[in-house]
């Protein structure tokens, strides 16, 4: 979806709202598909002194398997958007990726709510920020329940653990 911009590009102060609706259902992360449900956008679009600065949010639930214990989960996300929008770039090598050029007068805004949402995405998709995965001995789930496992001394420790044992 295209935002028409033409009535700000020459107006300093002035900003115009958006509200979208993108489709990232193709987006693949690692061999998974989380983004099942439209991802909603909104926000404004201000000309701060000749600047155009794009603010708003970017809202969806995200699906999949945690990287650490391996469970079924959907989680709420929202990230910030907080770009700027530019005419021409001028230097495509050193392109910051949080600067976005115009098409015309507009702001390609399936463009920008994609690349806002893939560059905040985590490393890895956790079902809840401190999940602690599973047990590496018995495979318990850590989250739902404790495990009874010794930890394992380290080898190159036996020889202080024979001093305490004395």
């Amino acid at each position: 979806m295209l935002l028409g911009l033409s009535k700000i590009i020459d107006c300093p102060g002035a900003s115009v709202s958006f509200t979208t609706s993108v489709d990232l259902s193709d987006l693949q992360y690692g061999n998974t598909y989380p983004v099942t449900e439209s991802v909603q956008a909104e926000g404004t679009v201000r000309n701060t002194a000749g600047v155009l600065v794009m603010t708003g949010a970017v809202r969806t639930t995200i699906h999949g398997v945690c990287d650490r214990c391996a469970s079924d989960f959907h989680r709420d996300v929202e990230i910030s958007i907080d770009v700027v929008l530019v005419t021409e770039l001028a230097n495509e090598e050193n392109e910051d990726e949080w600067v976005f050029p115009l098409e015309g007068d507009s702001a390609d805004l399936d463009d920008i709510v994609r690349t806002v949402f893939v560059l905040n995405m985590d490393s890895k998709l956790l079902c809840k920020p401190d999940c602690k995965g599973l047990c590496c001995r018995c495979g318990k789930n850590l989250n739902q329940e404790s495990c009874t496992c010794q930890k394992e001394l380290d080898p190159r420790f036996a020889a202080l653990k024979q001093l305490l044992e004395k």
